[in-house]
C-alpha cells in the first residue's frame, strides 16, 4: 500500500473519514507477523515464514477467481487461532488496526466451530474474542481515540453445527451492548450447494429469540441464494449480495438514456432497504465481478439500493476500509457526500439499538464535517 492509494479525487485522505464496517472476518484480518509468531508457538507449518512473503502468498493465493480457492487460504489463519491467547491477541490487534484506519464501528465475524481443535469450548472461544476486543478498545481509548466493535457469530454452511451456533448466539446475545459482545448470527462458507434453506431450524430459532441475522448470499451463487437468505433465513442484510444485479434489466431508450427494469426480488431488496454488505476487492478476487469498472456497486447505488462498503478479509485482499473507499471514489468519481452516504447506510443497518445508531450517525456526520471544513475555509 502506498500513501497515494488512500487519496480521494478531491485530495482528501480516506483514512481521515469515520467509517462503519459491517463485513470483516476476524480470521481474514490477521497481521502476517502475528501469524508467524503464533505458528512458531504451536509448531504450525506455514507456506512462508517471512511476514512480507507470507502477506504476498495470501494475496496471490486469494487472487484465484474462485470463492472455493479463496476460502482455502483460511486453513492457515484458522490453524493459528486455536488458543485463548491467540484469539485474544488477534481480536485486540484487529481493533487497533481498524481504529488506525478510521473505523468507528465494526462487526467482526468469525466461526467459533472452527477454533476448537486444541480443546477450547465454544464459550471459551467467544470469551477470548470478547476479551481481546475489549482490550483493543481500552488501548484506543487510552490514546484518546474511540471505536466500538461487536462480534457476529458464523455457522459454516458446509458443516452440521448451525443449530448449535444459533443456540450459542442466542445465549450470548444478552451481551450485545457490552464491548465485544455478540450482536448477531451469520451463515458463511461456500455458497454453491449449501443453501440457507438447509439451515432453516437455526434461522427459525434466531427469529423466535429476536436475534438479527445476516447471510452470505449472492456472491458465488445467484438469485436463488439471495431468495433463500431472505425467505428461509429472514436475513436483514446480505453478505455481498451483488448478484441481485442479475435481477435488473437495462434497456436503452433513444431519447431518455438507459432505463432499468427491476425484477420482483430486486424490487423487494431495494424497497425494504435490505443492506448489501459489498466488498469490492474481494469480489474481484473470487470472480464475482470481472473488474472494478464492471462491478455492479455503482449501478446499485444509482438505483437506490442500500449499499455499504466493506473489506471482507483485509489480509487476503491486502486492503482496508479506507482503500476500498478510495478505489470506489476514484473509479466512479464519488465525492464526500457519496462516501458519507455509504457510512450512514451501514450505520442504519448495524445490529445496534436505534438510539446507538443515531449517536453513531451523529459521530459520522461530525467527522465528515470536520474533513470538509478546510475546503470551506479556502472558499
Amino acid at each position: 500500500m502506498n500513501e497515494e492509494d488512500f487519496i480521494l479525487p478531491d485530495g482528501v485522505d480516506a483514512r481521515a473519514l469515520p467509517k462503519v464496517l459491517l463485513h470483516d472476518h476476524l480470521d481474514g484480518g490477521l497481521r502476517p507477523s502475528t501469524i508467524v509468531e503464533l505458528a512458531a508457538d504451536v509448531d504450525f507449518e506455514l507456506p512462508e515464514t517471512d511476514p512480507e512473503l507470507l502477506a504476498k502468498w495470501f494475496r496471490e493465493s486469494a487472487d484465484s477467481g474462485s470463492l472455493t480457492s479463496y476460502l482455502s487460504t483460511f486453513s492457515v489463519t484458522v490453524g493459528v487461532m486455536q488458543t485463548v491467547q491467540a484469539l485474544r491477541r488477534i481480536a485486540r490487534e484487529a481493533v487497533v488496526d481498524l481504529a488506525a484506519d478510521g473505523v468507528v464501528y465494526a462487526e467482526l465475524r468469525w466461526a467459533p466451530e472452527q477454533h476448537l481443535s486444541r480443546g477450547l469450548t465454544l464459550d471459551e472461544a467467544v470469551d477470548a474474542v470478547e476479551q481481546g476486543i475489549a482490550q483493543g478498545i481500552d488501548d484506543i481509548e487510552s490514546r484518546g481515540g474511540w471505536i466500538r466493535v461487536q462480534q457476529l457469530l458464523c455457522a459454516m454452511r458446509q458443516g452440521h453445527r448451525s443449530d448449535e451456533i444459533a443456540e450459542l448466539t442466542v445465549t450470548r446475545y444478552d451481551s450485545h451492548l457490552v464491548p465485544g459482545g455478540v450482536c448477531g448470527f451469520d451463515l458463511a462458507g461456500p455458497e454453491a450447494g449449501f443453501p440457507p434453506s438447509a439451515h432453516a431450524e437455526a434461522f427459525d430459532y434466531c427469529a423466535e429469540e429476536f436475534v438479527p441475522v445476516t447471510v452470505h448470499a449472492g456472491e458465488a451463487a445467484g438469485l436463488d441464494s439471495i431468495e433463500s437468505a431472505l425467505l428461509d433465513a429472514g436475513a436483514l442484510r446480505l453478505g455481498h449480495g451483488i448478484r441481485i444485479a442479475d435481477d435488473i434489466e437495462l434497456h436503452d431508450e433513444d431519447d431518455e438514456g438507459t432505463f432499468a427494469q427491476l425484477g420482483e426480488l430486486a424490487e423487494w431488496v431495494k424497497n425494504r432497504r435490505v443492506a448489501l454488505e459489498i466488498a469490492p476487492t474481494s469480489n474481484l478476487q473470487t470472480g464475482a465481478a470481472p473488474s472494478l469498472a464492471a462491478h455492479p456497486f455503482n449501478l446499485l447505488y444509482e438505483l437506490g439500493f442500500t449499499v455499504t462498503v466493506n473489506t471482507d478479509n483485509r489480509l487476503m485482499s491486502s486492503t482496508t476500509a479506507s482503500l476500498e473507499l478510495a478505489r470506489l471514489a476514484n473509479e466512479f468519481d464519488y465525492d464526500l457526500d457519496d462516501l458519507e452516504q455509504f457510512q450512514f447506510a451501514a450505520c442504519e443497518a448495524a445490529f445496534l439499538p436505534v438510539e446507538d445508531r443515531e449517536r453513531l450517525a451523529d459521530r459520522i456526520a461530525d467527522g465528515f464535517d470536520a474533513v470538509r471544513q478546510p475546503d470551506e475555509a479556502r472558499r
